[in-house]
């Protein structure tokens, strides 16, 4: 599953897509398209297969361009000489060899070569070294509208002669405002692919702490929907684990093994329910409170945490106890206008915190309203039912034992 924040910071295929063609590869098509509108009448022009032929092959090439960038794998040069390809076969099979006495047909295929190659190297070039292929490949960009206009005038002359173009000063001063031009484009675009970067190393470093305070499911929600924070009163099953005899464990243990091994502990738990359908994960000391939507993915869940987090623990000759609850509670963002964490509270987590202190170690212990959503589980089986009396409440409390059936 991708979550909705990490959809955000990479975009969407499609817009990948979109990209691709309105920042390279439709430049050229469009400069010969109206090229070849001046050149010929736009009733000639459009009755014919060439408009359509180069613009289905920009579309092609943008798509497998685009595509390639969003899994990771681009491959620009190959990339860059689809569009041209695609036009000068399809062309040839219409006119012959002679689509390549067009200049601009070889035109398209110099800068397609040109563009590609600056692009392949600038994706293996360090930094610095990046950035100024960066502002070559703009350069050599800006300067197709310099050689469309040299050519067309080179055709629509009296005298059709390529340096006979040069002679004239209004084209050398066109000349050099493309080129100049070209050059502020590349800086302006490193500049902006620089505050680019800073911005998204920003965004991943915010979500990282985000997700440690709200979780990957939540901090989901809250980006499509901001009012998913909001207090509200709903069911929920709460999983409470602890560490048995942790502090006096901690008491004749160096300080150091102590944070390596809770490190694994923790660890080793999201490991066991990241790819569960987990609400909220909260650490205190050596516990843990995990919030599910349904008591079926709690157990389960809790059936992990016996199984993995048990033999871990052995090697410190320690074990720990789980109680599962289920019930009404409240959550949300709770707090000042200033600083608000998201918390859930109710009478259901205290009773979940302790039916866990009644659990022994390497136990799941579970109350009557998980059990009652669990009992059709035929791989589930009561191993022990018992009643504990807990402070505050007026009768006794029913729990069982529960584990896989073998």
């Amino acid at each position: 599953m991708q979550f909705e924040i990490e959809k955000r910071l990479k975009g969407s295929l499609k817009g990948a897509i979109w990209q691709e063609l309105f920042t390279n590869s439709l430049h050229f098509p469009l400069a010969n398209i109206i090229l070849e509108l001046l050149l010929e009448s736009p009733g000639e022009y459009l009755s014919g297969p060439d408009f359509y032929v180069i613009t289905l092959a920009s579309l092609i090439q943008a798509f497998f361009l685009g595509r390639w960038r969003y899994h990771g794998k681009p491959n620009r040069l190959i990339g860059n000489v689809l569009g041209p390809a695609i036009y000068s076969i399809v062309e040839m099979l219409i006119e012959g060899a002679d689509f390549f006495a067009s200049p601009n047909h070889i035109a398209y295929w110099i800068f397609s070569l040109l563009i590609g190659g600056l692009q392949e190297l600038e994706a293996h070039l360090p930094g610095r070294w990046a950035e100024l292929v960066t502002v070559l490949e703009h350069l050599v960009r800006t300067c197709i509208l310099l050689v469309m206009y040299a050519i067309f005038e080179t055709l629509t002359a009296e005298n059709r002669s390529f340096s006979y173009f040069w002679t004239d000063n209004s084209h050398v001063f066109i000349a050099i405002v493309i080129i100049l031009l070209g050059f502020i484009v590349g800086f302006a675009h490193v500049t902006s692919a620089r505050y680019l970067a800073l911005l998204q190393s920003t965004a991943k470093q915010l979500r990282m702490y985000s997700e440690w305070l709200l979780g990957k499911n939540l901090l989901s929600a809250a980006i499509q929907d901001a009012d998913a924070l909001s207090l509200q009163r709903i069911a929920r099953t709460v999983l409470f684990m602890d560490i048995r005899g942790f502090t006096a464990w901690s008491e004749r243990t160096s300080p150091e093994r102590v944070v390596a091994m809770l490190n694994r502990y923790f660890e080793t738990a999201e490991t066991l329910w990241k790819d569960s359908s987990v609400i909220k994960v909260k650490h205190t000391g050596d516990e843990i409170m995990a919030v599910f939507p349904t008591a079926a993915d709690a157990v389960k869940t809790a059936f992990r945490f016996q199984q993995t987090i048990g033999v871990l623990l052995q090697e410190y000759e320690l074990s720990a106890g789980i109680g599962l609850h289920a019930g009404d509670l409240v959550e949300g963002l709770i707090g000042s206008q200033q600083v608000k964490a998201y918390d859930i509270i109710g009478d259901t987590v205290n009773t979940a915190k302790r039916i866990c202190d009644q659990a022994k170690g390497r136990e799941i212990l579970i109350s009557e309203s998980v059990y009652h959503a669990i009992e059709a589980d035929c791989s589930i089986e009561v191993v022990e039912s018992k009643s504990i009396t807990m402070k505050g409440k007026s009768a006794p409390l029913p729990v069982f034992v529960i584990r896989r059936r073998v």
